[in-house]
């Protein structure tokens, strides 16, 4: 656990993205197998430890710690990690164990766990650790690491150290398991590259950049809709199909009726949705989508109940086919691309798949006007595609564009605020803010904790200590007199809350301390905005 310590202890106060590379780079080549698998399956988010849940590790330090000690310290710190690994006391009787904990040993130990043992053993590890190896532990068995490291930069470490293309190593990831012995024999000359064949693995997607105030020729771009649901890729190989978001999880059981339906050899990238409530049959091209709010009633779910599918319908709007059959087709340009999927549809089941329709537009200005009163509750923006562009992975400049909606705005009352994590754990920097009825009540619309500059969060955080009515844990409730303009991409009826609204990418556009609360805007006002 040392050696895992010190790389994440590095990463955490390491802001360098080269540097971070480094030393990840530096771990894997100087740590033995299994160790550095497991520590890679732990930074790309590959490693699941079930029989520890954050309540067990919460009432177990609540044994040995004062339970308000520990809340409160946990509120300052703003880590739980952190937090148990710095009060954890240290054991009366020296425990029997010598030598040192590794990684390898640990991650057997807690994999094979019943939940009942889970406490017990951990807390004997915890007792063999100095302080910053538990805080290590603790984040590995807890599975969220937060240091500072997407999966795609732990996998570009990796290929980087040991002289392997990143691509290709994205290429063979998912059909492999931690802790990858074959990619790490691949990686020293002893062994070949692993086969991604008959295996429906997952491969990047292309990204967009924003496309901000660049202007695009749509001679040499095609326009499409930019769809507001969850990224997917379809891959059905050797009789096996597999659903995976943007992130390369597996979600073919949270949507079982779509993985049922798409039963053709090849990999499609596409928008999952769900049909808006007057849809039913075919759902054709361009429209039928519901909002975003209702997808969310489908998202995270192991197991679909008969109720859920037959009210949150889901399909998929195609935009790029990769594979069709065994034939890669990602070197080819957009627009053959585009032919090939076109023809690919037609073979699948016209209730859950259609293809994303193309926006006609004579120039760059028409299409400005065509953006500007797009306001379907489905609709996040549009797409602007080079027509000679390969399928390549991540972001390459010139090639995809993504321009979203404008925004919509409103004027909103702070109501409550909460220490944020990390390094925001000192500052109050999650802000719940809300609009008024028409009886004067004020009612929560949303909550926020980014849009704000690193000076109007220390000018909040002055506001929320020195107006705060009541406490409630982490949570201070302040006076009701500082306006908020809030922007948010839009706004949807919802059961779940009081005002019954909930809005979908709020942030904190403006302080309106020139506005007087009373000015704010209504829960009448915001619901005409709804879609």
């Amino acid at each position: 656990m040392r050696a895992f310590a010190d790389l994440l202890d590095g990463l955490i106060y390491t802001r360098s993205r080269n540097a971070k590379l480094r030393r990840i780079g530096d771990y894997l080549k100087a740590t033995p197998d299994p160790d550095r698998g497991w520590a890679m399956a732990a930074l790309t988010g590959g490693l699941d430890l079930p029989a520890v849940k954050p309540a067990l590790i919460r009432a177990m330090v609540e044994e040995r710690v004062d339970p308000v000690l520990y809340a409160m310290s946990r509120d300052f710190v703003g880590d739980s990690a952190e937090t148990i690994a710095l009060l954890w006391p240290e054991p009366m009787v020296a425990p029997e164990e010598s030598g040192p904990l590794l990684l390898s040993e640990v991650v057997d130990r807690l994999a094979t766990l019943s939940r009942s043992d889970a406490p017990g053993v951990l807390a004997s590890m915890l007792d063999r650790l100095d302080a910053d190896e538990r805080f290590a532990l603790l984040k590995l068995a807890m599975g969220a690491l937060r240091v500072g490291v997407s999966a795609r930069l732990a996998k570009t470490a990796l290929a980087q150290a040991f002289g392997l293309d990143v691509e290709a190593v994205e290429e063979v990831w998912h059909g492999l398991q931690p802790p990858y012995p074959e990619l790490f024999d691949w990686a020293e000359g002893r062994g070949v590259q692993p086969s991604a064949q008959n295996v429906p693995v997952f491969r990047p997607f292309m990204l967009a950049h924003p496309l901000e105030e660049t202007r695009v020729d749509l001679d040499e771009y095609a326009a499409e809709w930019k769809w507001d649901g969850i990224r997917v890729q379809l891959v059905h190989v050797a009789g096996q199909t597999r659903l995976y978001s943007r992130a390369g999880d597996d979600i073919t059981h949270s949507f079982p009726e779509i993985a049922e339906a798409f039963a053709q050899a090849g990999a499609l990238d596409g928008e999952l949705l769900v049909k808006g409530e007057a849809q039913g049959g075919a759902i054709g091209e361009g429209g039928g989508a519901g909002s975003f709010n209702a997808l969310q009633q489908r998202l995270g779910r192991k197991l679909v109940s008969a109720k859920t599918l037959a009210e949150y319908p889901a399909f998929v709007r195609l935009y790029d086919i990769l594979f069709d059959g065994a034939e890669d087709l990602r070197e080819l340009p957009w627009h053959e691309r585009r032919r090939r999927l076109e023809a690919f549809a037609t073979r699948l089941d016209p209730e859950r798949f259609d293809v994303s329709a193309l926006i006609e537009a004579g120039d760059f200005e028409q299409l400005e006007e065509i953006r500007a009163g797009a306001r379907d509750a489905a609709i996040e923006g549009v797409m602007l595609k080079r027509r000679e562009s390969p399928y390549v992975t991540g972001r390459r400049v010139g090639l995809w564009y993504k321009w979203k909606r404008d925004p919509l705005t409103a004027d909103c009352v702070l109501m409550y605020a909460q220490r944020g994590s990390g390094k925001r754990s000192s500052f109050y920097s999650d802000f719940t803010f809300g609009a008024w009825t028409e009886e004067g009540e004020l009612l929560p619309v949303g909550k926020a904790y980014f849009g704000f500059t690193d000076e109007e969060l220390k000018w909040l955080d002055r506001f929320v200590r020195t107006n705060t009515l009541n406490r409630f844990g982490p949570v201070r409730e302040v006076e009701k007199t500082l306006v908020l303009e809030v922007a948010f991409d839009s706004i949807h009826e919802s059961k779940r809350h009081k005002s019954g609204l909930a809005m979908r990418f709020p942030r904190i556009a403006r302080i309106r301390n020139d506005k007087p609360a009373a000015e704010a805007d209504r829960i009448e006002t915001l619901r005409r905005m709804a879609t």
